[in-house]
């Protein structure tokens, strides 16, 4: 039986025709990992091509990882599906040739199309972004730029007008499309229920109460006596709420051992997710503020002073947590649709999901507090917003 690969694509305009760019992702159905990454800058070009160069480069990255895939293709450009589908009639001259492309690069019969929401389109979405900003200063997009730019949700990427612009040049072609095609509404849209995360900080170790670094290139330390019993106390107050559908947890010791209790008194097994890992912390690994402070002090100051920065010795920046939590976040997202998930994972990552759930500064994750085996909760709606509803709540340890 022959392999089946998913392929998300986005383009966008900086104008409508403006400055543009496309992404796109190929993705296992099966775990949701992102197999390949394609992004670039286009120049001056309409939504609509945009979207559908995005289209073929995601088709190419798919037939380069299997050329005999059958391959699903999600996008939120109803304009781009119903004319792949070959449901609207394809009639302005910029599109026939892209159009044709596409079907050249797979047999038609082994690809399918489906339109998604926008808000189930955010990976592609931020690299077509990434793609425009590289472009901005002159520069083409690597994977290596690639960064988590949800803090875009609150100021999306595509500006109120340009979006106009795409609904008016989709609307045109939808004129001349096949009577079955359906007219659009104002109704108010069914969101249906939200993606809810229920943010776990594991419990104490040995190292959670001398305040020292431990992130995920030091000892993987187990929990303490304490953190067990504040695991349990977690497990039998989120039993009592019934709520939790799903456990997903950090690779990290301190992490599967409180995810391991909670799942344990639910019923469920434990998903593990390399993206929730902590912050490589390099040589201040097992340290205490106050000596990194006395033996690394301008390397601190930097760090404090920009997320781009990473700790002495090869360390992890907080834009580099950030862009990997936010994949991470992303294909849980599109696994878990409309259900209560528990992540049960670290202090980095709970703050970087609440940051970028408010499209807070990365400065912002040194103004919160989150203690050991505290709970915090962000829900996700399908039109692309997100809403923090807890943060930092111990009352089940009392």
């Amino acid at each position: 039986m022959a392999r089946t690969l998913i392929v998300e694509a986005d383009g966008g305009s900086r104008g409508n025709p403006g400055p543009a760019g496309y992404g796109a992702v190929v993705l296992d159905p099966e775990t949701g990992e992102a197999l390949a990454e394609a992004a670039e800058f286009i120049g001056t070009a309409t939504n609509n091509v945009a979207e559908y160069k995005g289209l073929v480069a995601g088709l190419r990255a798919a037939h380069a990882l299997d050329p005999q895939a059958c391959v699903r293709v999600r996008m939120d450009s109803k304009l781009v599906v119903e004319q792949m589908s070959g449901r609207w009639k394809i009639k302005h001259p910029d599109m026939k040739p892209l159009a044709a492309e596409a079907r050249s690069v797979f047999p038609p019969d082994r690809v399918t199309y489906e339109w998604i929401p926008r808000a189930q389109n955010k990976h592609a979405d931020r690299l077509a972004n990434e793609a425009m900003d590289a472009g901005k200063i002159g520069k083409q997009w690597e994977p290596r730029d690639s960064r988590a730019a949800l803090a875009t949700a609150a100021a999306p990427a595509r500006s109120a007008a340009a979006r106009a612009a795409d609904e008016a040049a989709e609307s045109a072609e939808a004129a001349d499309a096949a009577p079955s095609a359906p007219p659009a509404g104002w109704g108010a849209p069914d969101l249906g229920p939200p993606a809810t995360f229920v943010l776990l900080r594991h419990g104490e170790t040995a190292l959670t109460p001398e305040k020292r670094f431990s992130g995920s290139g030091g000892t993987d330390p187990e929990l303490s006596a304490a953190g067990r019993r504040q695991a349990e106390a977690t497990a039998a107050a989120l039993a009592a709420r019934g709520t939790i559908q799903a456990v997903v947890s950090s690779p990290l010791r301190r992490c599967r051992e409180t995810a391991e209790a909670v799942a344990a008194r639910l019923g469920l097994e434990v998903r593990i997710e390399e993206g929730l890992r902590e912050t490589d912390f390099g040589a201040w690994e097992g340290l205490t503020f106050a000596e990194v402070r006395e033996r690394f002090p301008e390397d601190l100051d930097a760090w404090l002073g920009s997320a781009r920065v990473a700790p002495t010795g090869g360390g992890e920046s907080f834009a580099a947590v950030a862009r990997r939590v936010a994949v991470a976040r992303d294909k849980l997202l599109a696994r878990y649709a409309g259900r209560t998930v528990l992540l049960v994972t670290h202090v980095t990552p709970v703050k970087t999901l609440v940051r970028l759930a408010l499209g807070a500064p990365p400065e912002s994750l040194f103004r919160m507090e989150l203690s050991a085996a505290s709970l915090s909760a962000v829900a996700y709606f399908s039109d692309g917003n997100a809403s923090v509803r807890l943060l930092n709540d111990t009352s089940h340890l009392r």
